[in-house]
């Protein structure tokens, strides 16, 4: 069997999982209303109305009676029927929501609807499905939690139980499976985020805007300002646009009409008409306009740290990977078209540098293109050709190795996006490099070129950290807290093994802090062995741990994070090393 035959065959024991997980829900739960029941990426899931709450223990209760409709081999039997007859059985059996999904397909222009029966269950689907149950591998599926989720995704809908199954080929891959997110849930950035205090997400404030709490803002005011120096020895000059613009802006940038749903609502000010901004290059446009430019400017590089806001359903809300107030590391490079080669092989110059500093590995390079539809994009076709091949001739030439996409463009111009993968193995854009055909023809953007003739810039918008938010869920999960020495909220841990050494202890901790160390002092009454345990659990890349011989010496026993042994230096020395590795980047 062909590795596509396999991979097709196991999403049709994940899609006939569901329906057996449905069946076993109705035996339960007879009252039960059926809502969908799709598949995913290690299984499936399946949302129920129930007359109550489920438990945990339910779960249990459920695969059991999973396994025994597996091993009665029961048959699934496909009909096709006529739309209404589909809707008279359904309202039968008192299945609204499967009555409201035909209904959605009729007004879609459906005549006939697909059927399939397990035994007593009935499902809507359009299949396909295994011959019989007894072809799943009861050792091979598991059932694994239970969320809530809102019909057809809308949080004014009604409240469902979800529950999620998992569903493999054999039980070596299930096995293979749960322990991989065993990992993946210690490392899960939510959890680190809080074991570590790096940011919160607090009720009264508001779902989607997370709080950066001490240790998380000094790290990402190191991001910040290593971002900032970057930019500048290329060339980058920094500006900082408000948090809301005139409507107007958002009408020329088109925003309002192709971007209103992820907008929030107007803030009527003046008599006048604000929104709070989803992107920040309609300000940027107009900064570029404040004054004609000659061609001898270009290219000009506006750097920006501007802080958006996009409306994100509840239910799509995720810690620090998804949220509704973010702040972007946004760039603007204003070209002439000659330049556009030169430009893109600079941002990926700095692209690549970034993530080497960073140490971060875990993503790939996806080249995203239009596709033949003439319509669904702006810009001359010409223009389109030549910004993907060059995007494209510059990729290869640099040895980066990408896959390309098809339809994956922006309506406005091709780009290049880092796709990074998360611990649970979702990926998602973290980095994008977008040439802009629209905003300088909205805009009324242009230069004069040597023959004094008004020429169209071109626009490469450049987010290298995409958002700090999103870039920092995945940096926390890749590191698992233990960050590099230059990025880490506390560099240092300074452990005296009694109170007689404080003096000594806080001296040490004076000095660090005069040089702008990240220091934290362990010195509670608990025992020698709970602050011992209470530093590792920082995290701090060194501990030092100061006795009778350090204070005499003045010297620092050094235990590296993860290693037991000591290692002893003079505290000058130390400070050098420390130097150096945050210099270095190690």
């Amino acid at each position: 069997m062909s590795k596509i035959d396999r991979r097709e065959r196991l999403q049709i024991i994940r899609h006939s999982s569901s329906h057996v997980l449905a069946s076993a829900v109705l035996d339960m739960f007879p009252e039960a209303k059926f809502a969908i029941g799709p598949t995913i990426d290690n299984g499936f899931y399946y949302d129920f109305e129930l007359p109550r709450t489920l438990i945990p223990e339910d779960l249990e209760i459920l695969e059991k009676k999973m396994q025994e409709i597996i091993k009665a081999n029961i048959s699934f039997e496909k009909r096709i029927l006529p739309a209404e007859e589909a809707i008279s059985i359904f309202e039968e059996i008192n299945q609204k929501y499967k009555v409201e999904l035909i209904n959605d397909l009729v007004a879609s222009g459906n005549k006939t609807v697909t059927v399939y029966q397990l035994d007593n269950f009935i499902d809507l689907c359009s299949g396909p499905h295994l011959e019989s149950t007894g072809e799943i591998d009861t050792r091979a599926i598991k059932l694994d939690k239970i969320s809530g989720a809102y019909w057809k995704g809308d949080e004014n809908n009604a409240q469902l139980q979800r529950i999620y199954g998992l569903a493999f080929a054999n039980k070596q891959n299930l096995k293979k499976h749960i322990q991989m997110m065993k990992e993946a849930r210690e490392r899960n950035h939510r959890k680190i985020g809080k074991k570590l205090e790096l940011f919160a997400n607090i009720p009264e404030i508001g779902r989607g805007l997370p709080v950066w709490l001490p240790r998380g803002y000094a790290m990402r005011r190191v991001l910040e300002d290593y971002m900032i120096a970057l930019e500048r020895s290329f060339g980058y000059e920094h500006i900082l646009t408000p948090h809301i613009n005139k409507k107007k802006l958002f009408e020329t940038s088109g925003h309002l009409g192709f971007y209103n749903e992820s907008m929030y609502s107007p803030i009527e000010i003046d008599n006048e008409t604000f929104y709070l901004k989803p992107m920040n290059c309609p300000a940027g446009m107009m900064v570029y306009k404040m004054k004609p430019k000659s061609y001898r400017e270009l290219p000009l590089k506006m750097g920006e740290l501007g802080t958006v806001y996009r409306y994100e359903r509840s239910g799509e809300l995720h810690g620090l990977q998804r949220v509704r107030g973010f702040t972007q590391n946004d760039a603007h490079i204003f070209c002439t078209p000659d330049q556009l080669k030169a430009e893109f092989i600079e941002v990926l110059e700095i692209l690549l540098k970034f993530y080497k500093d960073l140490g971060f590995e875990n993503y790939k390079f996806r080249l995203s293109l239009s596709d033949n539809t003439k319509d669904k994009y702006v810009g001359d076709r010409a223009d389109w050709k030549k910004a993907e091949e060059t995007m494209r001739e510059v990729l290869k030439k640099a040895k980066v190795d990408f896959y390309e996409e098809e339809g994956e463009a922006a309506f406005y111009g091709p780009k290049l996006d880092v796709q990074a993968i998360n611990v649970f193995g979702k990926e998602d854009s973290i980095s994008t490099i977008q040439i802009d055909f629209n905003l300088p023809e909205r805009f009324d953007l242009n230069f004069i070129d040597k023959d004094g003739e008004k020429k169209r810039p071109f626009v490469i918008h450049r987010a290298l950290i995409g958002s700090f938010e999103r870039f920092f869920a995945f940096l926390i999960e890749y590191y698992a807290g233990a960050f590099p020495v230059w990025l880490a909220p506390t560099q240092v841990g300074i452990l005296p093994v009694s109170e007689k050494f404080n003096d000594y202890a806080d001296s040490l901790f004076a000095d660090m802090k005069k040089k702008g160390t990240r220091v934290e002092m362990f010195n509670s009454d608990d025992s020698l062995g709970k602050r011992i345990a209470e530093s590792i659990k920082q995290k701090a890349p060194f501990l030092l741990i100061v006795g009778e011989q350090e204070e005499e010496d003045e010297t620092v026993a050094i235990r590296r994070r993860g290693e037991r042994k000591n290692e002893s230096m003079s505290k000058e020395d130390f400070y050098k090393l420390l130097e150096e590795e945050i210099a270095e980047k190690k």
